[in-house]
């Protein structure tokens, strides 16, 4: 009778179980939660916890509760694959990722193969949507609208001085600098230098001393915040004052802590500020009073979470294909405004502006 009464608890408890896995759904959130752009994986891991957080509180999806699982694929390419794998093997829907271009690319033929619904928050290479998967959006712009705006912005504000542009050769990095280098040279305008750096080292003091020898007044820099402030800070060292102008992934406050007084002046594309709208303002003092303020891609992953619920709710269902059809046929409001998608998964949204960080913030420039 024991054995009997323990099997039935058993049973009861494996049933239960059951129950409340089904009564889930689960979504993640993968990007560079280590490394040296870890900065930006923070950034996403708040945004889709508060998302998940708040959708919970306000009855989850369809009576069913979030459940957030977190991907780190240190922005490398094959360990995104390795992420992505994993997440769809746990069962997870959909994924509010990646950040980096490069794990992006390579992690979206793993979702379209699984059937898991994919909207990056950051990635901005054009490839992302231009391969056409069904399966795969984005909240944030394409270096093509970014690279059009620094390199008409290079032209109508720099056009008499030497400008350089330098990438680190990766996806995001090259693919940024050669649209703004494309957009540039049709305004009838030839850089003085492009040149490729390795990303990850320390000293760049051969690079720069190559920029002084040339007397580069601006230097457009593809890349990400950390290689692009170690420059910079070198670039004072050797007394030159050129002006360092560059793209989104410099909306991280340890652009900064790498620069210090150095980074005054730097200027960087970035999409309209979805914090400093005045219908954010209470979600971004709920942000706050954990401590962190909600920078960069932290609300264009809560976002992209809203917009994924939203189009659910309207497909009555979690399945890709009624999910992708709604994302392409309807607006939804989000903390970005109200947005659609795009046949290829683009977002329909407002382009790129540009900012200047000062006294160790950035704001929009003026």
């Amino acid at each position: 009778m024991r054995f009997l009464n323990a099997g039935l608890i058993a049973g009861a408890a494996l049933l239960a179980a059951s129950s409340a896995a089904h009564a889930q759904i689960s979504i993640a959130t993968a990007g560079p939660m280590t490394g040296q752009y870890a900065s930006f994986g923070e950034q996403m891991r708040r945004g889709a916890e508060m998302a998940v957080k708040d959708i919970n509180a306000a009855g989850g999806v369809m009576g069913k509760k979030l459940v957030l699982e977190i991907g780190d694929d240190a922005c490398d390419p094959k360990q995104a694959v390795a992420v992505a794998n994993s997440l769809a093997a746990k069962g997870v829907v959909f994924v509010a990722g990646h950040f980096c271009s490069g794990s992006s690319i390579p992690a979206s033929d793993v979702y379209a193969e699984e059937g898991v619904l994919q909207i990056s928050p950051a990635s901005t290479n054009p490839a992302l949507t231009e391969r056409k998967l069904p399966n795969v959006f984005r909240v944030c712009g394409r270096d093509d609208q970014q690279g059009l705006v620094a390199g008409t912005f290079l032209k109508e504000k720099f056009g008499a001085s030497n400008i350089a542009i330098i990438h680190d050769k990766t996806a995001y990095g090259k693919g940024l600098a050669d649209e703004t280098k494309k957009t540039l040279n049709s305004l009838g305008k030839s850089e003085k230098l492009y040149e490729a750096y390795t990303a990850g080292e320390k000293d760049y003091s051969a690079l720069v001393s190559k920029l002084k020898q040339n007397a580069v007044d601006v230097l457009y820099v593809g890349g990400y915040h950390t290689e692009a402030g170690l420059i910079v800070r070198q670039m004072r060292q050797q007394g030159m004052k050129t002006v360092l102008v560059s793209g989104d992934a410099l909306v991280t406050d340890e652009y900064w802590s790498i620069t210090g007084p150095a980074g005054e002046g730097t200027l960087m594309t970035f999409s309209p500020d979805p914090a400093k709208m005045p219908g954010n303002a209470k979600l971004v003092e709920a942000f706050k009073s954990t401590g962190y303020t909600p920078e960069g891609y932290t609300l264009y992953t809560y976002g992209a979470i809203q917009a994924w619920v939203a189009a659910v709710v309207a497909a009555g269902s979690t399945d890709t294909p009624k999910v992708i059809e709604k994302l392409k046929s309807a607006q939804f409001d989000t903390v970005l405004g109200k947005i659609g998608f795009d046949g290829k998964g683009d977002v329909s949204a407002p382009g790129y502006v540009f900012y200047e960080w000062k006294n160790g913030k950035y704001d929009y420039y003026k």
